[in-house]
């Protein structure tokens, strides 16, 4: 047998490199031995069975690769057949029209949008009555529709053409208003309680630069904010004692109506950290009916006189008995504090007592001077006017209104001129020791007790997760 020469052995080799291997698999599939010299010295006829014996299994794997072989055996140019497009038209049955029931009737609801507008909102409920459009515009009992507030809803009921039948609208109040026709279809306006749900919120927030801007941080609603600055006002005096960072947890009443907040209802409980001191109140009613703020161990938050007449404000001249007056540009004594507020700004009395003066006096301006307990008077000038009610011999509660912030009399801006006089001698009102808290009594403490543990955990576990989540 003569050998190949080295470059026949070359060129085989060649040609088998250059083969696919699919063509080299349909090759070893057929039985057919390889090209190279070498491996076809290997094969064996026990390798042909093998080859044999598992034909169909080596053909199953090859399939992909066969496929691939026969995708690029095919050129670019290749002319295919288009498959002829055919439009086939079939006529369908279609159900006879039927007349909409004239008295048919639709209920739909939209929530009130960031600069709406009435006459926008009863379109967008499809409202066609000018009837109905000229009632709402016009009568008085309508008004407090047109305080459309974002995100409340109202409601209306109307037929196919836009005739209205009735119409409602949560007022913000704890009533609905509803506008509605009679039997005679005569327009009706009224109001009445709504059904609501009472629930129990809790947030937590950090004073940063005001405790309104913290709530208004925390998304709570400023008669939350009012309120803790009501309990804590014999305690802190928000125009002077806030410090950045101080924390605050607070447990309030929220009262909803098809799942809208309608209402704010009280605070039941409440933690302020001021500083080092912490400060806890909670909610109970006594057996009398005039409930008030408590700590958790049982005294009373509400002192006999409030630390200010002011809920916020500052201090712009201070308690001296040497002070060079801006009007009457001399030394005198100023025996009190000026309180630098808006015009208008809500004055409330710090204790119960009695009106002993209320009316134009001097350098006061408008003034109105309340006689308490223990020879005890106050006395709030340069007010812009007093409250409906105050006039001399007139009782007034602590925390009542008893006038607002003006400049009358001597004064070169609008403020509040407070003093605090025990027995016509006059005190500093930030200096001056006021009277302790009272407890809750032996009588009532099961009850207390009963009522405001739960409020006092929700604190305390509130309280944790704050501290987290600020650390």
């Amino acid at each position: 047998m003569t050998k190949p020469s080295t470059r026949e052995s070359q060129q085989g080799s060649l040609r088998e490199s250059l083969q696919t291997p699919a063509a080299r698999l349909s090759r070893l599939l057929a039985g057919s031995p390889p090209t190279h010299p070498i491996l076809a010295e290997k094969v064996s006829a026990s390798g042909r069975r093998l080859f044999t014996g598992h034909r169909a299994w080596l053909l199953a794997a090859a399939m992909p690769l066969l496929g691939v072989a026969a995708a690029f055996g095919i050129a670019p140019d290749t002319a295919t057949s288009i498959a002829p497009l055919r439009t086939v038209v079939e006529s369908i049955e279609l159900p006879a029209p039927t007349a909409l029931d004239d008295g048919q009737t639709f209920v739909r609801e939209e929530r009130v949008q960031r600069g709406d507008t009435v006459p926008a909102m009863l379109a967008r409920l499809d409202i066609r009555d000018a009837a109905a459009i000229e009632f709402i515009r016009q009568d008085r009992a309508m008004r407090p529709l047109h305080q459309l507030a974002p995100g409340r809803a109202v409601r209306a009921q109307t037929g196919i053409d836009g005739t209205l039948n009735w119409l409602e609208y949560a007022t913000g109040q704890g009533t609905v208003l509803r506008l509605a026709r009679d039997d005679q279809q005569k327009l009706l306006a009224s109001e009445r309680p709504l059904d609501m749900e009472r629930r129990i919120e809790m947030k937590s927030g950090e004073i940063r630069t005001s405790l309104f801007a913290a709530t208004d941080a925390a998304n709570l609603p400023d008669a939350v904010a009012t309120q803790m600055a009501e309990m804590f006002s014999s305690e802190i005096d928000f125009h002077r004692d806030l410090r950045r960072g101080d924390t605050f947890t607070v447990v309030y009443e929220a009262f909803y109506h098809h799942g809208e907040r309608v209402r704010i209802g009280r605070v039941v409980a409440a933690e302020f950290l001021n500083g080092r001191r912490v400060f806890q109140g909670v909610w109970f009613d006594t057996a009398s009916g005039e409930g008030g703020y408590y700590t958790p161990g049982g005294l009373s938050l509400r002192r006999a006189f409030l630390r200010s007449p002011l809920e916020f404000s500052r201090v712009t001249s201070g308690f001296s008995h040497a002070r060079f007056h801006p009007v009457l540009q001399e030394m005198r004594a100023h025996r009190g504090i000026d309180y630098g507020a808006p015009i208008g700004t809500p004055i409330k009395a710090v204790a119960h007592g009695t009106v002993d003066f209320a009316g134009r006096q001097g350098g006061y301006g408008n003034v109105v001077v309340l006689a308490h307990q223990n020879n005890v008077t106050t006395v709030y000038g340069h007010m812009s006017r007093f409250a409906a009610k105050v006039r001399k011999g007139v009782r007034v509660s602590q925390g009542e209104v008893i006038g607002y912030v003006g400049m009358t009399g001597l004064a070169t801006g609008p403020h509040l001129h407070y003093e605090f006089r025990i027995s016509g001698v006059h005190m500093d009102p930030l200096k001056v020791a006021l009277p302790e808290a009272l407890p809750i009594t032996n009588a009532l403490r099961p009850a207390f007790e009963a009522t405001t543990a739960a409020y006092s955990e929700q604190l305390r576990v509130l309280r944790g997760s704050n501290l987290a989540r600020l650390e």
